[in-house]
């Protein structure tokens, strides 16, 4: 199980997949090319009874007792929080959170309808038999470990390097892989085509401080006792197991000693990057051909490829000749079993929430069926289930609305680059050809994916879920050495959730985070602005924040500074780096400033973009003063609404420890608190927690 970032997106990080090629400056801000929203299906319709509603901003939900000059989050937010405890099934809550739950009904009754058609074909076979099948409680009981009979006979034959090595070939070629993930990106230095990038795996735990670190001993601890209870659900002897899981512990400790942690690989992107040919690579890692590992996969050998990592990869060659074989087939096994937990029978199911929610996490209880299954869909077959959403649940005029705000801040964007004190000419010249060349993606994408090819049935789910693991996994495969397709998404339309993607400098929003609190058509622009207008802010500026600005307008990793702006831009970073080090998530715990930088830089950025836009949007109007509070009030009002989020204890140490995102209530002060409007528009005072003095004050974009 992999803790997934919360919203306002991804970190940068390979999650992306194409480039876009710069474009001459428009007179305007040219907009996005708009796909045709797909004609409403007969068959499907939504019960809107049966869906909870979004929260909306109201003043009711203030907290008069508390002052914005001290904490913007506390007089927005405490109140709904002591009304709304964190669901048992969570281990978070906030506004995103009822946003995905409405998301999630919409889709229950999408996969009922399409499961109930015994004539449907294409995405609605698809999506009708992974929900039909997982929703089969009985006969997922009562077949056991049955699915993975195969899978782990295979690994039961694995007796030598030799074998091992095969092994490890054939179940990547099944999109199995558990040592390192293979996937393409778009090239680094050649943004226009895909390549093949190797990155280090094989830990079961959030980052590789959990393996060595005194605070999270505990941690490690109940780890050992969870691969222990799963190698004995596999079929091993308590005694066996207990030994086995010893065995496996040591193993992953000896990864986590050549892993990169979180935080490296969070602020240094190029460490992604490392082209290298396979027979190079071969020579470094002696006991795993990487010209067989191509051949194996179906792809035809490049001339390079990355190899991220690489003391990573040479360990693990080692360990492939000086690991006993037993070793291997308890880390093999324990994580096959484990991996599949999530779709095998109750006991699989106790266990794996038992250690990844409520060990890691801190959840209380599982959540139901249906919301594990939509999950499995989602990550298996998300665009599918988006084809089908978004028929039902985006309206044209959302998408239309959601454009033109964009562009509105676009416009604000651009000035306050060209305004920029710090800045030279020449570096102004190459940030604005990067902002002329930023994609705007909303909704949908403009072209759905193909699935003919997928087979999937009725007899099992763990089986159709992997019969798309590997379909998914061989048309991934299949882009590598090819030009990207600047058409795909990375996120799909029913996901509460927004991303920038630095190889192709494109800035996505799908159709589920374009609503209330963060979107609403009937809402005035204060509110809209504070909420979608900062997630539009944010994402831009991330093509401008410590790693985002180390690619170009053509999404290649390029040095564009001239030095001394790279120095001033660090100077600056460096503050805002000490004013989230000054910060605590819980008592004793320390916010990494660090770590969370790339986010601080957007959250600040796309603030006062957003802040720029809306006075830009309203011009000369009256501030109409609603609920007697003015416009700019209730703008960064509605940002702190926003991050209207909480954590149980456990997750909050997740991600303090390897999330690049700091804690909610932290963004929603760091960034406001920065600005000089805030402190204007609430008559904040020298001093006040809110009012940043002005040697600690952060600019940057």
């Amino acid at each position: 199980m992999t803790l997934r970032p919360r919203r306002l997106l991804l970190p940068l990080a390979l999650a992306a997949a194409a480039t876009a090629c710069a474009k001459p400056e428009p007179s305007a801000p040219a907009a996005a090319p708009q796909a045709q929203a797909p004609a409403p299906a007969a068959a499907l319709a939504l019960d809107e009874s049966k869906l909870p509603q979004p929260v909306r901003f109201a003043a009711t939900d203030l907290d008069p007792s508390r002052n914005a000059c001290d904490s913007l989050t506390g007089y927005v937010n405490a109140k709904w929080f002591a009304a709304n405890p964190i669901p048992g099934d969570r281990s978070s809550w906030g506004v995103s959170d009822v946003l995905a739950e409405r998301s999630l009904a919409i889709q229950r009754q999408l996969a009922e309808q399409a499961a109930g058609d015994a004539k449907a074909a294409g995405v609605e076979k698809l999506i009708g038999d992974l929900w039909a099948t997982g929703m089969d409680e009985a006969k997922i009981n009562a077949q056991g470990l049955a699915p993975l009979k195969d899978e782990l006979a295979a690994i039961d034959a694995v007796d030598s390097p030799a074998r091992l090595s095969a092994y490890l070939r054939d179940s990547a070629a099944l999109g199995r892989n558990v040592l390192f993930d293979f996937s393409p990106e778009a090239d680094f230095k050649n943004s226009a085509v895909n390549m093949a990038y190797a990155v280090q795996g094989g830990l079961g735990l959030p980052d590789r401080g959990y393996y060595f670190d005194a605070d999270k001993r505990d941690k490690l601890a109940a780890y050992g006792k969870h691969i222990a209870k799963v190698l004995e659900l596999a079929g091993a002897s308590a005694a066996d197991a207990q030994a086995q899981a010893k065995a496996v512990l040591e193993f992953e400790t000896r990864l986590a000693r050549v892993s990169l942690s979180s935080e490296q690989f969070s602020r240094d992107v190029a460490l992604y990057y490392n082209p290298i040919s396979p027979a190079k690579a071969d020579e470094l890692t002696p006991n795993f051909s990487w010209t067989q590992f191509f051949e194996s996969q179906g792809v035809a050998a490049p001339k390079t490829f990355s190899l991220a990592v690489p003391g990573f990869h040479q360990e693990v060659s080692k360990m492939i000749a000086d690991v006993p074989p037993a070793t291997w087939r308890a880390f093999l096994r324990y994580h096959a079993v484990d991996n599949a937990s999530p779709y095998l029978g109750d006991a699989f199911l106790a266990e794996n929430f038992e250690f990844h929610a409520k060990t890691m996490l801190g959840q209380k209880e599982p959540k139901a069926r249906w919301k594990r299954v939509l999950g499995g869909i989602d990550d298996q077959a998300g665009e599918a289930m988006g084809q089908l959403y978004v028929k039902v649940a985006f309206p044209p005029d959302a998408k239309a609305q959601t454009e033109a705000l964009v562009q509105q801040l676009r416009t604000a964007l651009k000035a306050r680059i060209e305004n920029l004190s710090w800045m030279s000419a020449d570096t102004k010249k190459k940030a604005l050809e990067k902002w002329a060349s930023f994609t705007p993606k909303i909704g949908y994408p403009d072209k759905w994916r193909d699935w003919s090819g997928l087979a999937t049935g009725r007899d099992s789910y763990y089986a159709n879920v992997m019969a798309a693991n590997e379909f998914n996994y061989k048309w991934r495969l299949g882009k590598i050495g090819q030009p990207v397709d600047k058409t795909e998404w990375n996120m799909s339309p029913q996901t509460v959730n927004a991303y920038y993607n630095p190889l192709q400098n494109e800035i996505v929003f799908p159709a589920a985070i374009l609503q209330p609190p963060f979107f609403d058509p009937k809402a005035d622009a204060a509110i809209n602005y504070g909420g979608i207008g900062a997630v539009i802010g944010h994402e831009m500026t991330h093509g401008y924040d410590d790693q985002g600005a180390r690619f170009d307008a053509r999404g290649n990793l390029a040095d564009w500074w001239t030095p001394a702006d790279a120095k001033g831009f660090a100077a600056r970073s460096q503050k805002l780096i000490e004013q989230f080090d000054g910060y605590e998530a819980a008592p004793g715990l320390k916010v990494n400033g660090k770590l969370t930088l790339g986010e601080n830089i957007a959250d600040l950025g796309g603030l006062a973009t957003a802040y720029d836009a809306m006075h830009r949007a309203v011009g000369d109007t009256p501030d109409p003063k609603t609920d007697g509070f003015s416009r700019d009030q209730r703008f960064f009002m509605s940002y702190a609404m926003s991050w209207r989020d909480r954590y149980t204890p456990d997750l909050l140490k997740v991600l303090v420890a390897s999330n690049p995102h700091a804690p909610s209530d932290l963004r929603a002060i760091g960034a406001p608190s920065n600005l000089p409007a805030y402190a204007a528009a609430f008559s904040c005072k020298p001093g006040q927690e809110m009012v940043r003095t002005a040697d600690k004050q952060v600019v940057i974009w």
